[in-house]
């Protein structure tokens, strides 16, 4: 299936981490960042965009060997909503269905990403994994709705995607509690690495620090 991208939302102070920086922590033999773009090209993007704010020099430099493209929010403190019309201006109109998902979660399966592409195919416009009735992330919306995510409430969000095209909408749920695991927080991090590596997160290195 042609026209599957992704936007990988990284422009943000992580202001709640406390000082280290999120998309830039380890993550196994990987940063964080590097774990979602692995994570959404393997389960069916055939193009990438990261939207890049805060740090992003350091960011293009750590993704210097992945081909993805890059978007730029000049204001990382904005809504997500200004980082979602930055990218999407960005994408060719080749673009049939595009997901969206922050940086916060890094664990994703990449079937889950399968998955949702499976139930647009099927006919859904918008797709939005779940586990135990929580609602999570990456989320895909068709292309269509190009105009729609352009012109997002920034108070409200893509909720009001969700909301407009309820009948359209399919909530998918699946096995992995980690599309409701994001990594906000320092603890969070830590708790998030320990279940997945068995292990701890390696001492604060260079990437860390503001």
């Amino acid at each position: 299936m042609k026209g599957i991208a992704a936007i990988l939302l990284a422009a943000g102070q992580s202001r709640r981490m406390g000082g280290p920086f999120k998309p830039l922590l380890p993550f196994g033999q990987q940063t964080v960042i590097q774990s979602c773009i692995n994570y959404l090209t393997q389960g069916g993007a055939e193009s990438l965009i990261v939207v890049l704010g805060h740090r992003a020099d350091e960011i293009r430099k750590s993704l210097i060997d992945e081909s993805v493209g890059f978007a730029v929010n000049p204001d990382p403190g904005s809504e997500m909503t200004a980082s979602i019309a930055a990218a999407v201006r960005q994408l060719p109109e080749t673009t049939r269905a595009i997901l969206i998902a922050p940086v916060d979660y890094p664990a994703v399966p990449a079937d889950v990403v399968s998955s949702l592409v499976d139930e647009w195919i099927k006919g859904f416009r918008l797709v939005k994994p779940t586990h135990h009735g929580r609602g999570g992330h990456p989320v895909l919306v068709d292309f269509a709705l190009r105009d729609e995510l352009l012109n997002l409430d920034p108070g409200i969000g893509l909720k009001c995607l969700f909301a407009k095209y309820e009948t359209e909408t399919k909530r998918l749920e699946v096995g992995s509690p980690f599309v409701a695991r994001d990594i906000d927080t320092w603890d969070d991090y830590l708790h998030l690495y320990r279940e997945i590596f068995g292990e701890s997160a390696p001492e604060p290195g260079k990437n860390y620090s503001n």
